[in-house]
């Protein structure tokens, strides 16, 4: 990868030239989540973008919420942006507010575009609305009330502040233009009543801003130069710049000329929905545990699930910012964090389908203590100590029966060495009633233990293994993503064309039960370590004094091409 001072993208270039013209002094960027959900992977890419962009220029990013919709907002959801975002590695330097802090001046702001004829009160039903608003290809007409006198406006519009009205009864819509090819300038809403209780302001407010009409404006209050955002907001660049104008924040007072709204593609992933209000769907419709389910493409989630910060910050930036939407394979998202985890977490052994093994010519009360590195390439991370005893687990795959002529792992009559131990010969198969295999009875080579004379010895076949007397009893939860393999990523506007939930992947989660080495049952929830051929685990907050539970982050097998 090339270094960061090589690195660049049509943003910053663009800042860059506007640094060089003098339209802008210090950039000042600014992220503003709606505190109505947890953030996921697709909000990280507009996150890392915000503050990665104030970094490189030593400027300053805001942490704003758009906290204009109380019907859906709440504390909850702020705490947990605020935890993500510390978790990612990132400090709002330029501070932290609330949209909501900007009410009673936004009010002003409306009720002076009233007084100067650039927004006026409406009393169309919804549906009216909709049926005068026009098509993409057909104009809107103008409402019989857009000519209404702006005193009669005002005063409408200080009686819905006031709570004379029920809600839908009116709105305080811009006055634009109804048959402009944007169907966003076709006089937007600024304002409805909605008799809900907001999370900060309480019950102040019965009338709330529209996002549309309260961010930009709140861009312009705080300063912010470059309001960088998704591919989406495109169309809505005119009106964003429509009301900072009619605001005066264009006017370069003080060396400001207001913000600048720049689009970047959206990040979609395969086989994952990135739509909240489709997250909030599963949620609430419990297809899934809760908003940190391990499934899950939100932040607390991943976290949960043992993927890194480093990691996600690695892929957001391997993906770039690109003008033109595109869909990123899953792949490459589990090539950053399988990448971050193997050159710095410990391994372990764990068995997830166990078979038993007896070693019959093991005395029955020898308890044989040795040592295991715990990262091959890092000796500086030191070793554990690992028993072994007479009876110990193996993978149940890793024994056949009848076994083609180059199958290397534990066979009839054949030989493998128990990883960090001994060689061992399979010399029966016992089965139970149903002609099941119940266990196998081995015999160990006494002379061959790691790190002896005899280790010399030779065999094909290395197996990992649990000392079946001195062990952990593990729940591991395997994961897989939540849509089916055919399935791309889902935004709204695809999923609100095709029912996502019959598409939900039933093989999302497996849980299975097994055993690792002792030790891990004293490993604390996040501790993460790489089980020997079986992949990345995580413990997780759900393991109780008799049971660790560990989620699978990621397997050992990298199908990502680059």
């Amino acid at each position: 990868m090339e270094g960061e001072e090589k690195r660049t993208n049509f943003i910053w270039d663009a800042i860059d030239q506007e640094l060089e013209a003098g339209r802008c002094q210090q950039v000042h960027t600014r992220f503003p989540p709606e505190p109505n959900g947890y953030l996921h992977i697709g909000h990280c890419k507009a996150l890392v973008t915000d503050f990665g962009t104030a970094e490189k220029y030593g400027g300053l990013c805001n942490l704003r919420f758009d906290d204009t919709n109380p019907a859906k907002e709440d504390t909850e959801y702020v705490d947990g942006i605020l935890e993500d975002i510390r978790w990612l590695g990132f400090e709002w330097k330029g501070g932290l507010y609330y949209a909501s802090e900007y009410y009673q001046r936004l009010y002003d702001i409306a009720e002076d575009f009233i007084k100067r004829g650039l927004a006026y009160v409406d009393e169309l039903s919804p549906d009216e609305m909709r049926e005068y608003r026009g098509t993409l290809t057909a104009p809107g007409k103008n409402s019989p009330w857009r000519d209404r006198p702006w005193e009669e406006s005002l005063d409408l519009f200080r009686r819905m502040k006031a709570g004379e009205f029920p809600e839908g009864r009116m709105v305080l819509r811009a006055k634009i233009d109804m048959a402009s090819p944007n169907i966003n300038m076709r006089d937007p809403t600024m304002y409805r009543i909605l008799f809900k209780e907001h999370h900060r302001t309480g019950n102040t407010w019965c009338i709330y801003p529209m996002y549309d009409f309260a961010h930009p404006l709140s861009d312009a209050f705080e300063g912010i130069t470059h309001s960088l955002c998704s591919l989406e907001y495109e169309d809505h660049r005119p009106l964003y710049d429509w009301f900072v104008e009619k605001a005066g924040f264009r006017s370069g007072k003080n060396g400001y000329f207001g913000p600048r709204q720049m689009e970047f593609a959206r990040l979609n992933i395969t086989r994952t929905i990135m739509s909240k209000r489709y997250l909030r769907q599963l949620v609430e419709e419990h297809y899934v545990s809760g908003w940190d389910d391990p499934r899950m493409p939100t932040l607390c989630a991943m976290r949960r699930r043992g993927f890194t910060a480093a990691a996600i910050r690695n892929f957001i930036d391997q993906v770039g910012l690109a003008k033109a939407d595109s869909t990123v394979d899953y792949a490459m998202l589990e090539h950053c964090v399988r990448d971050d985890l193997g050159d710095r977490v410990p391994r372990a052994m764990a068995v997830l389908n166990p078979l038993k093994v007896i070693l019959t010519n093991w005395p029955e009360d020898k308890v044989d203590t040795l040592p295991m590195e715990n990262h091959p390439d890092h000796p500086e991370m030191g070793a554990r100590n690992v028993t072994l005893s007479r009876e110990i687990w193996i993978e149940r795959e890793d024994f056949m029966e009848d076994a083609p002529k180059k199958y290397f792992r534990l066979k009839p009559d054949g030989e493998v060495r128990l990883k960090g131990a001994y060689i061992i010969k399979c010399e029966k198969v016992v089965k139970n009633e149903k002609g099941e295999i119940d266990h196998l009875e081995c015999t160990v080579d006494m002379d061959t233990r790691s790190g002896s004379p005899g280790a010399e010895r030779k065999v094909k076949g290395t197996l990992h293994w649990v000392d079946a007397r001195n062990c952990c009893k593990i729940e591991a939860r395997l994961y897989e993503p939540l849509l089916n393999e055919e399935s791309g990523g889902e935004t709204e506007e695809e999923a609100d064309k095709k029912d996502f939930i019959s598409r939900l992947n039933p093989d999302s989660l497996k849980n299975v039960t097994g055993y690792a080495e002792h030790a891990l049952h004293a490993a604390k929830p996040g501790d993460t370590f790489q089980f020997l051929r079986m992949g990345y685990f995580c413990k997780d907050k759900d393991s109780t004094d008799t049971l660790s539970v560990y989620n699978r982050v990621v397997g050992l097998k990298d199908s990502y091409k680059g």
